[in-house]
């Protein structure tokens, strides 16, 4: 009688897997977070409802400013003597002014400087906010408090009699250097909040990893910092944005910035220096409507950004949605229950004698 040996050693290696022979677990690596990747992350508060209703509203602005020459009907200051103060009709379809020039085609023209002039604003307000806030609340000691002394200074002054007095040296001020003023007296409040977000973030276990690591410090803050940041930079911007959008229509309206400088503001102007109000309502309202239909936009806008960063507005707002699905009131503070109705309601069968 013969026993069966089994092979070991270096030969038993070759043999064939057998169905009880486990097979090794693949393990996910998990990937390594680039500046790009978290960037687009951040950009996730733009799917908000709110957010992308504010940026349809700005991309037609947008549209309008970029196609002005091929969609307005007239020229900006074209004048028609036969239709003076015309109400709109046909050939003008929101009126003329008392020269006899298209209300239309102003508006058309007057979009492209007031975004210009808003954005400017906003990309160099943002820039400041972002410099001053994210340095003076990484750095300690007197570097972070002269630099929150100066946001301060900056916070008190006051933004319009100073942009009136800057302005008015000038006898035909380029769009970019009133740009340049509203945005020097529209930072302050965004640095203050970076500041006090980047003073949060530099004492957390990733920041502290990377500085272990050797990391220089530009890496810190553009990609362990900056993405993180990056809902509250949008909201600074969209406020800086609007900020300089109220004021150069202001700035206009009460004719510290030149005629020549088409806008809103100048058309507003114009109205009320001419007895527009209250009679000659086309003269003036289509130019009111449409900076509040803007300025809707960027609040919007705005919202929606609120609404990411804060943890109870998003689970509010994702309640809310969850509730008009199932055809729920928002607004009602008493909870439906639906009982079944006597036809729905399954009805039990009577039991049978024998």
């Amino acid at each position: 009688m013969t026993i069966p040996t089994i092979p070991t050693g270096p030969a038993s290696l070759g043999a064939p897997e057998t169905s009880t022979m486990r097979a090794p677990v693949s393990r996910q690596v998990p990937q390594k977070k680039t500046f790009w990747s978290q960037l687009l992350m951040s950009f996730a508060m733009f799917r908000n409802p709110k957010s992308l209703t504010g940026i349809v509203i700005l991309g037609v602005f947008v549209v309008v400013a970029l196609l002005g020459d091929v969609i307005a009907p007239y020229g900006a200051l074209e004048k028609d003597f036969t239709a003076l103060r015309q109400a709109p009709s046909f050939t003008h379809l929101l009126g003329t002014t008392h020269m006899g020039e298209d209300i239309l085609s102003q508006l058309i023209y007057g979009t492209r400087g007031v975004l210009i002039v808003g954005f400017l604003a906003g990309i160099i307000g943002t820039a400041i906010a972002v410099l001053m806030g994210v340095v003076a609340g990484y750095t300690r000691g007197w570097r972070s408090e002269s630099l929150s002394a100066i946001t301060n200074v900056f916070l008190v002054i006051p933004g319009l009699p100073l942009i009136i007095i800057v302005a008015s040296q000038f006898e035909n001020p380029p769009l970019i250097l009133i740009a340049a003023v509203l945005a020097a007296t529209g930072w302050a409040w965004g640095a203050r909040v970076l500041r006090a977000q980047t003073m949060s973030l530099r004492n957390r276990d990733f920041i502290q990893a990377a500085r272990a690591n050797g990391e220089p410090l530009h890496r810190i803050i553009l990609v362990e910092m900056l993405p993180n940041l990056m809902a509250i930079i949008a909201s600074s911007f969209v406020g800086t944005v609007t900020a300089a959008v109220l004021g150069l229509t202001t700035l206009a309206f009460i004719g510290v910035i030149p005629i020549s400088n088409l806008n809103w503001g100048t058309i507003l102007f114009w109205a009320q220096q001419n007895g527009a109000f209250p009679d000659f309502w086309w003269w003036y309202i289509p130019a009111g409507l449409c900076i509040a239909i803007l300025g809707v936009a960027l609040s919007l806008i705005n919202f929606g950004i609120d609404e990411y960063v804060n943890p109870r507005l998003r689970s509010a707002g994702e309640r809310a949605r969850a509730m008009k699905k199932k055809g729920l009131d928002v607004n009602d503070a008493m909870t439906v229950v639906r009982t079944p109705t006597l036809e729905t309601a399954p009805q039990k069968k009577a039991p049978q004698t024998p």
